[in-house]
């Protein structure tokens, strides 16, 4: 009887992390945005960076925004303004930054 108490038990844990896991994940593309620190740079919503030297990002193709932080973080990128956004990125999941692209493609 306390064999199957205690299964159930960490069934019931196991399914509370992965479900709180789950919302983790769900952060939309903006938060992550603003809290990725992407903001103090390209602007609250991608589309007007601080200095005209930064790429505006809201509003491009998510699959080529994928890739360009991905190359950024894997080092494959490395002109312009890369050195500073390789550290940035490096707080960057895959996850997250397919988020991001996916909310700023929908940015008009």
């Amino acid at each position: 009887m306390h064999s199957t108490l205690k299964t159930i038990a960490i069934s019931l844990v196991a399914a509370a992390s992965l479900s709180i896991s789950s919302i983790v994940m769900a952060v939309d593309g903006a938060t992550l945005f603003k809290t990725k620190t992407c903001t103090a740079c390209h602007g609250q919503n991608g589309d007007k960076p601080i200095m005209p030297l930064y790429p505006k990002l809201g509003g491009q193709n998510a699959e080529y925004l994928v890739q360009q932080m991905q190359d950024i973080k894997s080092g494959a990128r490395s002109n312009g303004m890369t050195m500073v956004m390789k550290g940035i990125m490096g707080i960057v999941t895959e996850a997250e930054m397919k988020t991001m692209a996916q909310w700023l493609a929908s940015v008009k």
